[in-house]
Protein backbone atom coordinates (compact mmCIF):
# COMPACT_ATOMS: atom_id res chain seq x y z
CA UNK A 1 0.00 0.00 0.00
CA UNK A 2 2.77 2.32 0.57
CA UNK A 3 4.14 2.06 -2.78
CA UNK A 4 0.53 3.34 -4.33
CA UNK A 5 0.63 6.02 -2.36
CA UNK A 6 3.97 6.50 -3.87
CA UNK A 7 2.81 6.75 -6.99
CA UNK A 8 -0.10 8.72 -6.27
CA UNK A 9 1.79 11.62 -4.10
CA UNK A 10 4.43 11.57 -7.29
CA UNK A 11 1.90 12.12 -9.78
CA UNK A 12 0.19 15.06 -7.69
CA UNK A 13 3.23 16.66 -7.24
CA UNK A 14 3.99 16.18 -11.37
CA UNK A 15 0.46 17.82 -12.25
CA UNK A 16 0.53 20.49 -9.93
CA UNK A 17 4.37 21.64 -11.32
CA UNK A 18 2.85 21.09 -14.89
CA UNK A 19 -0.12 23.75 -13.92
CA UNK A 20 2.24 25.89 -12.41
CA UNK A 21 4.31 25.81 -15.44
CA UNK A 22 1.03 26.33 -17.74
CA UNK A 23 0.21 29.46 -15.22
CA UNK A 24 3.64 31.34 -15.74
CA UNK A 25 3.72 31.04 -19.24
CA UNK A 26 0.46 31.98 -20.22
CA UNK A 27 0.48 35.35 -17.71
CA UNK A 28 1.23 38.55 -19.97
CA UNK A 29 0.29 36.69 -22.63
CA UNK A 30 -1.72 38.64 -25.94
CA UNK A 31 -5.43 38.62 -25.79
CA UNK A 32 -6.00 36.66 -29.21
CA UNK A 33 -8.37 37.60 -31.67
CA UNK A 34 -9.32 35.19 -34.61
CA UNK A 35 -7.00 37.10 -37.92
CA UNK A 36 -4.83 36.50 -40.48
CA UNK A 37 -2.16 35.93 -37.66
CA UNK A 38 -4.10 33.31 -36.34
CA UNK A 39 -3.75 31.27 -39.62
CA UNK A 40 -0.22 31.00 -38.97
CA UNK A 41 1.28 27.31 -37.91
CA UNK A 42 3.85 29.62 -36.03
CA UNK A 43 1.64 29.31 -32.50
CA UNK A 44 1.35 26.23 -32.88
CA UNK A 45 5.23 25.08 -33.64
CA UNK A 46 6.11 27.62 -30.40
CA UNK A 47 7.80 30.29 -32.62
CA UNK A 48 7.45 33.75 -31.25
CA UNK A 49 7.10 36.58 -32.83
CA UNK A 50 5.17 36.20 -35.91
CA UNK A 51 2.12 38.73 -34.57
CA UNK A 52 4.36 41.31 -34.74
CA UNK A 53 5.59 40.36 -37.90
CA UNK A 54 1.74 40.08 -39.50
CA UNK A 55 1.10 43.39 -37.98
CA UNK A 56 4.18 44.62 -39.53
CA UNK A 57 3.74 43.68 -43.10
CA UNK A 58 -0.11 44.29 -43.37
CA UNK A 59 0.46 48.17 -41.62
CA UNK A 60 3.76 48.51 -44.77
CA UNK A 61 1.42 47.97 -46.97
CA UNK A 62 3.27 44.52 -48.00
CA UNK A 63 0.24 42.61 -46.88
CA UNK A 64 -3.34 43.15 -46.64
CA UNK A 65 -6.32 43.54 -49.55
CA UNK A 66 -6.51 46.38 -52.53
CA UNK A 67 -2.91 46.84 -52.63
CA UNK A 68 -2.29 45.72 -55.95
CA UNK A 69 -0.34 43.10 -57.67
CA UNK A 70 2.91 42.44 -55.44
CA UNK A 71 4.35 39.52 -56.71
CA UNK A 72 7.69 39.28 -58.93
CA UNK A 73 8.45 41.96 -61.61
CA UNK A 74 7.49 41.08 -64.91
CA UNK A 75 9.54 40.45 -67.77
CA UNK A 76 9.55 44.29 -69.95
CA UNK A 77 7.45 44.70 -73.20
CA UNK A 78 8.64 45.63 -76.17
CA UNK A 79 8.87 49.26 -76.97
CA UNK A 80 5.16 50.85 -77.79
CA UNK A 81 3.82 54.47 -77.58
CA UNK A 82 1.86 55.13 -74.46
CA UNK A 83 -0.64 56.98 -74.45
CA UNK A 84 -2.41 57.68 -71.06
CA UNK A 85 -1.26 57.71 -67.59
CA UNK A 86 -3.10 56.35 -64.81
CA UNK A 87 -3.25 56.19 -61.27
CA UNK A 88 -6.56 54.35 -60.16
CA UNK A 89 -6.12 55.20 -56.46
CA UNK A 90 -6.17 58.91 -57.02
CA UNK A 91 -8.63 59.02 -59.92
CA UNK A 92 -5.77 60.46 -62.19
CA UNK A 93 -6.48 59.96 -65.89
CA UNK A 94 -4.18 62.36 -68.11
CA UNK A 95 -2.72 62.05 -71.57
CA UNK A 96 0.42 60.89 -72.25
CA UNK A 97 2.74 62.93 -74.79
CA UNK A 98 6.08 62.79 -75.97
CA UNK A 99 8.69 65.51 -74.24
CA UNK A 100 8.17 67.61 -71.06
CA UNK A 101 4.83 69.13 -70.65
CA UNK A 102 4.06 72.50 -68.96
CA UNK A 103 0.30 72.24 -69.21
CA UNK A 104 -1.56 70.89 -66.42
CA UNK A 105 -4.21 67.86 -67.28
CA UNK A 106 -1.24 66.69 -69.88
CA UNK A 107 1.76 64.20 -68.15
CA UNK A 108 4.80 63.82 -70.73
CA UNK A 109 7.27 61.49 -70.18
CA UNK A 110 11.09 61.59 -71.56
CA UNK A 111 11.94 60.58 -74.91
CA UNK A 112 15.64 60.32 -74.09
CA UNK A 113 14.99 57.26 -71.92
CA UNK A 114 13.13 54.08 -72.16
CA UNK A 115 9.45 53.66 -73.29
CA UNK A 116 7.44 52.98 -70.10
CA UNK A 117 6.89 49.33 -69.70
CA UNK A 118 10.20 48.35 -71.67
CA UNK A 119 13.50 47.52 -70.07
CA UNK A 120 15.26 50.32 -67.76
CA UNK A 121 13.86 53.27 -66.26
CA UNK A 122 11.37 55.28 -67.83
CA UNK A 123 10.78 58.97 -66.59
CA UNK A 124 6.92 60.45 -66.77
CA UNK A 125 6.32 64.10 -65.17
CA UNK A 126 3.50 66.00 -64.87
CA UNK A 127 2.29 69.45 -62.80
CA UNK A 128 -0.25 69.31 -60.46
CA UNK A 129 -0.53 65.26 -59.70
CA UNK A 130 -1.26 64.62 -55.84
CA UNK A 131 1.55 61.81 -56.06
CA UNK A 132 2.15 62.67 -51.60
CA UNK A 133 -0.73 61.05 -51.16
CA UNK A 134 -0.10 57.75 -53.10
CA UNK A 135 0.84 54.48 -51.14
CA UNK A 136 3.32 51.76 -51.56
CA UNK A 137 1.61 48.36 -53.27
CA UNK A 138 -0.76 50.87 -55.51
CA UNK A 139 -0.54 50.75 -59.11
CA UNK A 140 -0.42 53.09 -61.95
CA UNK A 141 -1.81 52.11 -65.30
CA UNK A 142 0.15 53.00 -68.69
CA UNK A 143 -1.91 52.34 -71.83
CA UNK A 144 -0.27 52.02 -74.71
CA UNK A 145 -0.33 52.12 -78.99
CA UNK A 146 0.07 48.21 -78.86
CA UNK A 147 -3.48 47.20 -76.90
CA UNK A 148 -1.62 46.63 -73.70
CA UNK A 149 -1.84 48.31 -70.84
CA UNK A 150 1.52 48.50 -68.51
CA UNK A 151 0.74 47.93 -64.51
CA UNK A 152 3.46 49.70 -62.30
CA UNK A 153 3.43 48.63 -58.40
CA UNK A 154 4.43 51.65 -56.34
CA UNK A 155 7.90 50.77 -54.01
CA UNK A 156 8.67 54.18 -52.92
CA UNK A 157 7.12 57.65 -52.32
CA UNK A 158 10.21 60.39 -52.17
CA UNK A 159 9.81 63.92 -51.15
CA UNK A 160 11.88 65.35 -53.46
CA UNK A 161 13.32 64.70 -56.82
CA UNK A 162 15.09 61.91 -57.04
CA UNK A 163 17.96 61.15 -59.55
CA UNK A 164 19.21 58.07 -61.12
CA UNK A 165 18.31 54.64 -59.36
CA UNK A 166 19.96 51.23 -58.98
CA UNK A 167 18.24 49.43 -62.21
CA UNK A 168 18.54 45.93 -62.31
CA UNK A 169 19.41 44.73 -65.72
CA UNK A 170 16.00 43.39 -68.22
CA UNK A 171 13.93 44.97 -65.50
CA UNK A 172 11.01 47.69 -66.63
CA UNK A 173 10.61 50.41 -63.58
CA UNK A 174 8.56 53.70 -63.79
CA UNK A 175 9.80 56.95 -62.46
CA UNK A 176 7.10 59.64 -61.86
CA UNK A 177 7.70 62.91 -60.62
CA UNK A 178 5.25 66.07 -59.95
CA UNK A 179 6.66 68.99 -58.27
CA UNK A 180 9.01 68.20 -55.79
CA UNK A 181 7.63 64.50 -55.54
CA UNK A 182 9.28 61.34 -56.93
CA UNK A 183 7.19 57.98 -57.19
CA UNK A 184 9.86 54.78 -57.79
CA UNK A 185 7.15 51.77 -59.59
CA UNK A 186 7.89 48.67 -60.79
CA UNK A 187 6.13 46.69 -63.61
CA UNK A 188 4.36 43.76 -62.58
CA UNK A 189 2.37 42.98 -65.56
CA UNK A 190 0.58 44.01 -68.67
CA UNK A 191 -3.14 44.18 -69.29
CA UNK A 192 -4.47 43.50 -72.76
CA UNK A 193 -6.96 46.15 -73.43
CA UNK A 194 -8.95 46.71 -76.98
Amino acid sequence: MARAQWIVAALTVTLICTGVGLLRGSQGAESTTAGTADALPSRALGLSGHRRLVRGLEHSGAHGPDTGPRGVSAAPLRASRPLRLRIPSLGVDLPLARGPQNAEGVAGWDPEGPVPGSAGTAVVSGDGLPLAELRRGRTIEIPRADHRTAVFTVERISPGVVGGSADRPGRARLRLISGETTVLARLTGPLRTR
